[in-house]
Parts: structure tokens; sequence; C-alpha cells
């Protein structure tokens, strides 16, 4: 059974099993085999200019035993972490997100956040097909993409809006997506899966931007 742990300054998302994860993460990104998804909290002064973040986050993970696990950063609190579920026909998604909008961006702009505090939004999508099985390679990038447009609506509906527009995602976004191998070869907005991975993502991703705006935006 997959479970979410939180142990601040981590939160775990366990698939319940070895499972493919398609992800461009900062630990074990592309298309990998992970029991586990993670995410660890930072703040700026974690991580200066001068550090090297991929050898330092190999430390922590090794420290903790978790070098197998496909991992975020993220420097937003994680106890403020969103999970939404959605079921359509035989298919199954869980979605888990943590959002922060303080270095956000409209797509196709780059504003200069140098001296700015940082924030992401980080979202783990589970899949299960049910009796359909596993999905194929291009499955897995179309179920990634379905992903990325929830997000981007969510984040569109809350109405942030820049000096380049209304925000669409942040600067350092990630998505993983984790599910059986199989022969699911589709999982666009027509089937089951891509609509069950579009209702999962975009409520998790809706609900942690309001809260962002509603408790953190003020205070910026």
């Amino acid at each position: 059974m997959m479970a979410l742990t939180l142990d601040t300054p981590w939160l775990e998302f366990d698939l319940g099993g070895q499972m493919r994860v398609l992800s461009w993460a900062i630990n074990r990104p592309g298309l990998v085999t992970a029991r586990r998804i993670l995410w660890r909290e930072v703040r700026n002064a974690d991580l200066p200019p001068d550090l090297d973040v991929p050898t330092w986050l190999h430390g922590a993970l090794k420290a903790r035993g978790a070098l197998d696990a496909v991992t975020f950063l993220t420097s937003r609190d994680i106890v403020h972490h969103h999970v939404a579920e959605a079921q359509v026909e035989d298919v199954t998604a869980c979605a888990v997100a943590t959002v922060g909008l303080s270095n956000a961006e409209r797509i196709g702009h780059r504003l200069d956040r140098s001296g700015h505090s940082w924030g992401t939004i980080n979202v783990a999508l589970r899949l299960n097909a049910g009796q359909g099985g596993g999905l194929t390679d291009s499955a897995m990038i179309e179920a990634l993409s379905i992903a990325a447009s929830a997000r981007t609506a969510a984040v569109m509906e809350v109405g942030l809006d820049l000096p380049t527009g209304r925000a669409t995602g942040t600067g350092t976004d990630c998505i993983a997506v984790a599910a059986l191998p199989g022969d699911m070869a589709f999982a666009g907005m027509h089937t089951a899966l891509g609509q069950a991975a579009g209702q999962a993502v975009y409520t998790a991703v809706h609900a942690g931007a309001q809260e962002w705006m509603q408790t953190v935006r003020p205070a910026l």
C-alpha cells in the first residue's frame, strides 16, 4: 500500500512497490525504477551560490539511506503539502504536491529573480491503470504532459499576475509520474487515464496555490 510520511525536512511518498518513475528530479532523473519519491525542504541559506547542490544532496540522501529515491528540492514548508485522488473507470490517480510561487514565471518570459526567495511546484503522480495493466514509455510521457497541463491550469486560475502576464508556473517546477510497466499506450485527455491524472494533479496544485496566495503572498 502506498503511504505518505512527513519527517521534516523530508516528505516521503512510498509508492507501495517498485514502479517506473519518469521525471527531471535532481536525484535519479529520467526514466528509472524506484519505490519512493522524496521532498527535501531547504531554505535559501542552505544553498549558497558556491554550493555543489547535487553533491550536497547526495550526502544528505546517503545519510538517510535513500539514494534510491527520486528526490525533489523545495523551499516550501513541506507541512503544507496537498494530496488529491481521482478515480475514472478502473484507473486511480494519486497526486501529492507542494506549491510555492515566490519565483513564479509567465511561460515564454523570464524575470530577474536574483536576490529573491525561491519557491517551486513539485508534483508526484502515482497511476494505477487497473485491469488495463501498466503504461508504455510513450504513455508515461503523455501522462507527464497531462500533469504539466493540469499544473498550469491550476496556477493560472489562482490569478497571480506578474509584470510579464499571468503566472503559469515557477522557474523550478518538477513533476514525477509513477506507474507499472505495461501495454497501455495512451494517456491523453480523451482517456480515463488522462482524465484521472489531470483531476488529481489539478486538485492538489490548485489547493496548494490557493493556500500560498492566501497565507504567503500577503507577507512578501
